[in-house]
């Protein structure tokens, strides 16, 4: 088993690169941060380091300007990670109108530590989905998990990226011919990483086994695609279960959201 810190390296060098934004409609540099554009009008902005970075206060309102030229852009989320330890920056973004989310934790580790069996409650099964249909049904399961209102743009955005052949894929629970349970595997390519996203399980199916056979069956098609490593940025919920699986938190991440 890989020590956090050099885990921690092997996020930095192989994870903050053009693999972090596959599916992008555009990428615009802007010194060390990438600009990313994707459909629906959102922004993401991103970057390996900020090391030697001074004017901070000056590099926020540029890159903001970036996505204010372009009406289409709704929203732009920016990505800090909790080991950057850039100073100012929080009180930069602020300033320049992004809210920070709640932070999440950055998980690591072995795949292998996490293909393991996993008992399913009766009349619960798996699948990878790829069909429309199940597609749709999926991600509304999941905006449902979340509390939130169901999104058609984030089915079509899942939709476009099977399209594209990225490599990822979706992984469904369903009981009675329902889904209860839903989670993304994402390849990196040119990585020994592959990422675990958009885990979920709906309410009253909660704490049975699911979410940890769903990361179980992901972990597996990591394996064998040749992906030795997991990472997965986890809210406290799926924190704790992640972590009885074998991985390991590492460090944090906050997103920082500016709309329109």
């Amino acid at each position: 088993m890989r020590i956090p810190r050099d885990l921690l390296r092997l996020y930095d060098e192989q994870l903050r690169t053009d693999a972090e934004t596959p599916s992008a409609v555009s990428i615009a540099r802007l010194g060390p941060l990438r600009l990313a554009t994707f459909p629906g009008g959102r922004g993401f902005i991103t970057y390996p380091h900020l090391r030697g970075v001074e004017a901070v206060d000056r590099l926020v309102p540029e890159a903001l300007e970036h996505y204010r030229a372009d009406p289409s852009i709704g929203r732009v989320e920016w990505k800090t990670r909790g080991h950057d330890n850039v100073p100012g920056l929080h009180e930069a973004l602020v300033r320049h109108g992004f809210s920070p989310d709640d932070p999440e934790s950055i998980m690591l580790g072995e795949a292998a530590a996490l293909a393991v069996d996993v008992p399913l409650p009766e009349g619960v099964t798996l699948r990878r989905v790829t069909a429309e249909d199940d597609v749709r049904a999926m991600s509304a399961m999941s905006d449902e998990a979340f509390g939130e209102s169901p999104s058609r743009e984030m089915a079509d955005a899942l939709l476009r990226r099977l399209e594209l052949g990225t490599g990822m894929q979706l992984w469904v629970a369903e009981a009675d011919g329902r889904i209860v349970g839903a989670g993304r595997l994402e390849p990196v390519e040119g990585s020994d990483f592959a990422g675990l996203w958009g885990g979920a399980v709906l309410e009253p199916w909660r704490k049975r086994g699911i979410y940890r056979a769903l990361t179980a069956a992901r972990a597996r098609e990591a394996l064998a695609l040749g992906k030795t490593l997991l990472h997965s940025d986890s809210t406290e919920y799926s924190r704790p279960i992640l972590e009885r699986s074998g991985l390991i938190k590492v460090s944090t991440t906050t997103p920082y959201m500016w709309r329109r």
